[in-house]
């Protein structure tokens, strides 16, 4: 290299290095306030994100948002006399596959031996819209179940820094202490607390909306043997840890009609599962009217802990 090459080489690594030394301090400034406002994350910060923050559980719950939002394990430790983690999320991002599976394995203490597992299952938990083909574009595939490892740690920088998408101060200014509990708290033990106006025209629009939903999910729909596949090899999996549990939860009338009109068979492919598995399954599907739900699909927090309480009921009868 030229002599001249060489000197401007010098002078460049001598200004970065002059440029590095200056803005130094700067940069550790800007990471030690992330690191103070991602230490203010809780049950508020969105709706996932205390799933990856606390210790890991040797009894758990899976499912979807009607399973997060229907089993509150505060009901369950006081009947079962055990620690619970509600590990539902949604059905985009929390439906039985592999995805899932690996989640769960990171997820459960590896040190199991006698826990309780609760999968609730509804048709949409097993189903794939018919036009996809490849695992690739299933819906779980942007899941922060996907591309998150840590799950007990707090607070959860590697969860927050890849899906936490909004100014991290607001963290801070919409944390539990500044503001309360938001509309949708999730709990540490993975309740998720919904708080709505619970007017009956309230409830009558929002249900209105979902059965629309619901209905255009149904045309969509198929029941995926992927899915089916994933879900026996969860139970294969929990059976070496425990005791296993499948639950069907109710939904409004008008939810559970279009439900069992697309899945006329539901109940039955899941009581033949469970023969196959040696497991218990509780069926719950035809108690529609016997609790509160906050847009027809989803249990108001009052019914929620009713039903988990004879759900208990119906676990510690099983277990005799």
């Amino acid at each position: 290299m030229p002599i001249s090459g060489i000197m401007n080489l010098f002078i460049f690594s001598f200004s970065m290095k002059k440029f590095l030394i200056k803005i130094g301090p700067y940069f550790v400034a800007v990471v030690a306030v992330f690191a103070v406002l991602g230490s203010y994350a809780d049950g508020n910060t969105d709706d996932n994100y205390m799933h990856f923050a606390v210790k890991k559980p040797q009894n758990i719950i899976l499912g979807d948002s009607r399973g997060s939002q229907a089993v509150v394990p505060s009901v369950l430790k006081k009947k079962l006399s055990g620690d619970f983690d509600n590990f539902s999320l949604n059905v985009v991002e929390s439906p039985y596959g592999q995805i899932y599976f690996k989640a769960l394995k990171r997820k459960l203490d590896p040190e199991t031996k006698n826990g309780i597992f609760i999968l609730t299952v509804s048709p949409w938990t097993l189903s794939l819209d018919k036009n996809i083909k490849n695992s690739k574009d299933f819906p779980e595939e942007h899941s922060p179940l996907n591309d998150v490892y840590t799950y007990d740690r707090s607070p959860n920088y590697e969860y927050l820094l890849k899906h936490y998408t909004r100014s991290w101060f607001k963290i801070y200014t919409e944390r539990v202490g500044a503001v309360g509990k938001s509309n949708s708290f999730l709990h540490e033990d993975g309740w998720m607390e919904i708080n709505v106006n619970m007017h009956k025209d309230s409830v009558a629009a929002r249900t209105a909306k979902k059965e629309v939903f619901y209905q255009a999910l149904a045309q969509q729909a198929k029941l995926s043997q992927e899915r089916l596949r994933a879900f026996d090899e969860i139970i294969n999996y929990l059976r070496t840890k425990g005791t296993v549990y499948l639950v069907r939860i109710p939904a409004s009338k008008g939810i559970m009609a279009i439900e069992n009109k697309k899945f006329p068979h539901f109940s039955k492919l899941l009581q033949d599962v469970s023969r196959k598995q040696n497991v218990k399954f509780f069926d719950f599907s035809e108690e529609s009217e016997t609790y509160m739900y906050t847009d027809g699909n989803h249990m108001y927090r009052n019914s929620s802990k009713i039903f988990t309480s004879r759900m208990a009921d119906s676990i510690k009868v099983g277990k005799r």
